[in-house]
């Protein structure tokens, strides 16, 4: 019997969905996360299986004190939830703007993280998975890389926010490591949906990122901590 259960922020569309969706095909109890219960009673239709909807707002102390309430154990953590409110550099970039990303992208992380290890801890094996970018990659932003073309100082906010969030992957996997507690970021590529402009129609499917989301998520006792790795599986440089 699989009773293993997992938590995905951000679940009600893109790519935080088709995780929810293809846990549940693996037989998790999913908790769908969503700011609006409409949206994501949708959602927990849509994915079937033994989904759930968890409202939960990231931005929303309360919202996550009283979701972390309501979980007893769990072994799979995504913190899928993100937005992008601005796209502009840095000169184009009002400080509201740059709180209004973190908000979500990295505190929001942090504040959901930290409420729900006690339920992680109590969790076979217990595996987070924070959904970032690879634009957030310093290396890449400088040089070369595979996934965008770099030299652009485009969507500061948002870049920044998931180099932060890269960081705080690190931190949590030293600290959490003697807990048996993994925990990696995924850069899964520029994907068809509205988080970035004009993705919607160009971008890639979310369900290949969400593979690969999933592939972290299942991770064996023996695999990595502390990693960035891209959706094909290859390491991403910091």
């Amino acid at each position: 019997m699989n009773d293993r259960t997992a938590l995905v922020t951000g679940a009600n569309k893109g790519i935080g969905f088709h995780i929810a969706r293809l846990l549940a095909e693996r037989g998790f109890r999913v908790h769908v996360g969503s700011r609006s219960a409409e949206r994501g009673e949708r959602a927990v239709a849509g994915i079937g299986g033994d989904a759930r909807l968890l409202e939960l707002d990231v931005t929303d102390p309360h919202s996550v004190e009283r979701a972390a309430a309501s979980v007893d154990r769990l072994d799979v953590l995504v913190n899928n939830a993100g937005v992008q409110p601005v796209t502009g550099p840095p000169t184009a970039t009002g400080t509201e703007d740059l709180r209004r990303t973190y908000e979500a992208n990295v505190f929001g992380v942090l504040a959901v993280t930290n409420a729900f290890l006690p339920a992680l801890r109590r969790g076979a094996h217990p595996r987070v998975v924070n959904v970032s970018s690879g634009t957030a990659s310093l290396t890449w932003s400088t040089h070369p890389n595979p996934q965008f073309a770099h030299g652009s100082p485009r969507s500061a906010a948002y870049r920044s926010s998931k180099a932060a969030l890269n960081a705080l992957t690190v931190f949590y996997a030293q600290e959490l490591a003697e807990d048996g507690i993994k925990v990696n970021a995924l850069a899964p590529g520029r994907r068809a949906t509205d988080l970035i402009p004009g993705a919607a129609a160009d971008g890639g499917d979310p369900a290949e990122a969400a593979e690969a989301a999933v592939r972290l998520a299942l991770l064996p006792d023996d695999g990595p901590t502390g990693g960035f790795f891209s959706f094909d599986g290859t390491l991403v440089p910091w």
